[in-house]
């Protein structure tokens, strides 16, 4: 293993979502990750295939309600740096596999919870996915359009920044006091507790009175004609973000607009009139073109690619952004590290279903 985390051990209690995905930065970062999966679990079942969110893993799949199973299983743990679990609270404890258990045999262990709504209050034993808690958060409210419903946005913001980016985030923190004390301990993640994290700017521009409960009427929610996307002569579409002044000015010149008197940039009241005008000369072009007009400026005006063609932009090709694993192209590993970078993950089909015991072998 290559990567700054090579040698560190991690233990991975199978589930979906953040955990998964916290499990993936891990390897990519060089720890040894080993995934725990139940017998005719979702190791390998994705929509009819191999999910690639479990690259550069080794899976075994026990049966936890096989005592002898149960017990391998807490032997891996024993010989682990982090143990990453999903469970609703309890589950684990249960099974003899809780902090307490883990913790008194191992006591360098970190163990990394990762849940929801978190591992207490009301909520705690009930079930939710992304968008559930992006609901009670605040934050789905404040995104779309004022005319339509909240939209449903992709799993990033709970899932994945709420989720396992804290869980990781965490882990390091613990490895790190550890370092210093000797001791492991419980990280606690929740999405609930993430999102808010995230959000943290908005929820202070509301304090102060600069951001509106009324969507799409604010700074960063596409209220300000500079902060927003717009359909061009083709049908497809650019974004269009400079947010400071001197942007703002590489903007109306792109779009030569420089000498028509649109009111002040920041005065909301001026924002209609904008728009119109924006909206009006971006749909005379098509988006390469303004693409091609806007590329060796600071304007910070984008096209609004999709997947394949985010594949193959030349920024993209040149940082080397993506690789292949098993046919599927996937995001690189990230960050990068000038002393000690990461390798290249293995494929999820390449360690399916080792046995236990092989695992245990190494782990001495």
């Amino acid at each position: 293993m290559t990567g700054p985390l090579a040698g560190l051990r991690v233990v991975e209690m199978a589930g979906l979502g953040p955990v998964p995905h916290a499990a993936m930065q891990l390897a990519d970062l060089g720890a040894d990750v080993v995934r725990v999966d139940r017998p005719g679990g979702a190791t390998s079942a994705l929509a009819g295939s191999v999910d690639h969110v479990l690259r550069g893993r080794t899976t075994v799949v026990a049966d936890l309600k096989d005592a002898g199973q149960l017990a391998a299983v807490a032997a891996l743990a024993d010989r682990a740096d982090v143990l990453l679990e999903g469970f609703r609270p309890g589950v684990l404890e249960r099974l003899g596999l809780g902090p307490e258990a883990c913790l008194d045999r191992n006591p360098r262990l970190v163990y990394a919870r990762m849940t929801g709504w978190g591992r207490d209050g009301p909520l705690a034993p009930t079930a939710g996915h992304d968008l559930t808690y992006l609901a009670l958060s605040g934050m789905l409210h404040a995104i779309g359009p004022a005319d339509q419903p909240p939209p449903v946005p992709l799993t990033l913001l709970g899932d994945y920044g709420g989720g396992s980016m804290f869980l990781v985030t965490g882990i390091l923190a613990a490895l790190y006091e550890r370092s210093h004390s000797g001791r492991g301990q419980v990280v606690d993640a929740a999405m609930v507790d993430g999102i808010g994290v995230l959000s943290a700017k908005v929820w202070a521009m509301r304090g102060t009175g600069t951001w509106s409960e009324q969507r799409h009427a604010n700074l960063l929610d596409g209220g300000a004609p500079f902060y927003d996307t717009y359909e061009c002569a083709d049908g497809r579409w650019i974004a269009v973000a400079p947010i400071e002044r001197k942007f703002y000015a590489a903007l109306l010149a792109g779009l030569e607009l420089s000498d028509v008197d649109l009111g002040d940039q920041y005065d909301p009241a001026a924002w209609p009139a904008i728009r119109a005008a924006l909206a009006t000369r971006i749909k005379t072009r098509s988006r390469d073109e303004w693409a091609e007009v806007f590329a060796a400026t600071d304007a910070c005006v984008a096209p609004v690619l999709t997947f394949g063609e985010a594949l193959t932009h030349p920024h993209a090709v040149a940082r080397r952004a993506f690789l292949t694993l098993e046919g599927v192209p996937l995001p690189a590993p990230a960050p990068r590290f000038d002393r000690t970078p990461s390798g290249t993950p293995t494929g999820p089909s390449e360690r399916l279903d080792t046995p236990i015991e092989h695992v245990l072998a190494g782990w001495v």
